[in-house]
């Protein structure tokens, strides 16, 4: 239905990123001001991708998102860089940022005047992480319950800043927010770091593209996809610009840059002996969010494996349960590597860059496929400069991204490249010998156990 589409796109956007991006957005911004105009602008950059996203939807009409629509387009070998990146880097990587982000909020009324330790954030981590594992191994009615009750928690949070904020601006504590202080910049802006304050936001407005996983169960594709749109991102715009606003009406920007929980430091400011609502309620939220990034990537794991692009075992689920055991099992020590060796704000970057290169590609594999099919039927077409203008912006992006942080940009390049030698021996090469078959987990169609033939 409409409404359940629309809902769909908000509670997949607005997630734990609106309380670890703000900091990395002011850091990069260099100023309250230029940081709320990157907020508004990373909503319409969003907006821009959202619209094509939704010809490709209808044009393309299958589920599964940027690898379904790239490997349509391009063949295998793209859609399998996708896909080889999404496991190796996106979703443990957004698992890893969420899980640290769960444990500093925890943590923070522990050790309020000094930042909490290294091992004590890492091991609360990975026990989140283990925990959560277990419970999607168990089952699949836990873990959608768990999301259930987790995202009211994510809303109240939100809900809690933007009207203590408001009602703060009234009181006339809006320092921070006059046009005269909200532009004195704490460094020289450059475009390469206002090009990291972009990848800071982004990481919020992640989710925006939810709908295209699972086109063939919207109801009428055509009219939906787009009202969601309309609707959604104007609003998560709304509220993530509010929410900001909030943060400045009571703290500096000095403040929020020393804080490692923003919310936290907002509550314990303006909420005197409510304080402790805050933090239970990110900590829940954020909890909540590492529970649906580990129920729908690993599911992108199960699918990858059935189409042959991954190891078999990837594909075999629980008989009693039907969960994908071995997929989760993947994700989960994927991310505790990445926790363990990485840190948030550069996390993000990492994690951000790919999304973007991602998007990139596919939306200008809708270009190629305007040229390549002129006269397919496409029930939604937008204009040509809708495509062009995202790509302008991408290019940009990534451009001054990987100059500013060349290293843990470059790493993601590097890391989604080793998947072409991958393909060609796990994909590409049919007629491997039975030892490499072992190697890498597949079975050969003539020996499929009776119990895990299709």
């Amino acid at each position: 239905s409409p409404s359940l589409s629309v809902s769909l796109s908000l509670c997949n956007i607005i997630g734990s990123g609106i309380f670890i991006s703000p900091k990395g957005v002011l850091e990069h911004a260099g100023s309250v001001g230029l940081s709320l105009i990157v907020w508004v602008c990373g909503g319409g950059i969003c907006a821009l991708g959202s619209m094509c996203y939704a010809e490709l939807g209808v044009t393309i009409p299958k589920s599964g998102g940027d690898y379904s629509y790239v490997t349509e387009i391009f063949g295998g070998l793209v859609g399998f860089l996708l896909l080889w990146s999404a496991v190796l880097i996106m979703y443990p990587t957004t698992l890893a940022v969420i899980a640290l982000t769960f444990s500093n909020y925890v943590l923070q009324p522990v050790f309020q005047n000094c930042v909490a330790p290294y091992l004590a954030t890492r091991l609360l981590s990975s026990i989140c992480i283990l925990f959560l594992t277990w419970v999607n191994c168990s089952s699949v009615r836990w873990a959608t319950r768990i999301q259930d009750v987790f995202t009211v928690a994510k809303l109240l949070a939100l809900g809690l800043i933007i009207v203590v904020g408001l009602v703060q601006i009234c009181r006339g504590h809006y320092d921070a927010l006059r046009p005269s202080q909200a532009f004195e910049f704490t460094r020289d802006p450059s475009v390469g770091q206002i090009a990291l304050a972009f990848l800071q936001a982004s990481f919020a407005f992640s989710g925006w593209n939810f709908l295209n996983y699972v086109t063939e169960e919207v109801v009428e594709p055509r009219k939906n996809l787009p009202r969601a749109i309309y609707i959604s991102i104007p609003l998560v715009t709304l509220v993530y610009t509010l929410t900001n606003i909030a943060y400045f009406s009571s703290m500096t920007p000095e403040e929020l840059l020393a804080s490692n929980a923003v919310a936290v430091t907002f509550g314990e400011k303006l909420l005197g002996v409510f304080s402790w609502v805050m933090p239970i309620s990110v900590a829940l939220s954020t909890f909540g969010g590492i529970n649906g990034y580990l129920f729908t990537s690993s599911r992108l794991c199960f699918s990858g494996a059935r189409e042959g692009h991954l190891p078999y075992l990837l594909a075999m689920i629980h008989l009693k349960n039907c969960t994908p055991i071995p997929a989760l099992l993947v994700c989960c020590g994927a991310t505790i590597v990445i926790l363990c060796i990485g840190e948030t704000h550069n996390l993000i970057n990492y994690v951000s860059f790919i999304n973007f290169l991602s998007y990139g590609v596919t939306i200008a594999g809708l270009l190629y496929y305007r040229w390549k099919r002129p006269n397919l039927l496409r029930p939604i077409k937008v204009s040509v400069l809708v495509p062009i203008s995202y790509l302008v912006f991408w290019a940009v992006l990534l451009g001054f991204s990987l100059y500013s942080e060349p290293v843990v940009c470059g790493m993601g390049i590097v890391i989604m490249l080793t998947g072409v030698p991958v393909y060609f021996v796990g994909v590409h090469w049919k007629n491997k010998p039975r030892c490499v078959y072992r190697v890498v987990g597949e079975q050969q169609n003539d020996c499929l156990p009776s119990l895990y033939r299709h």
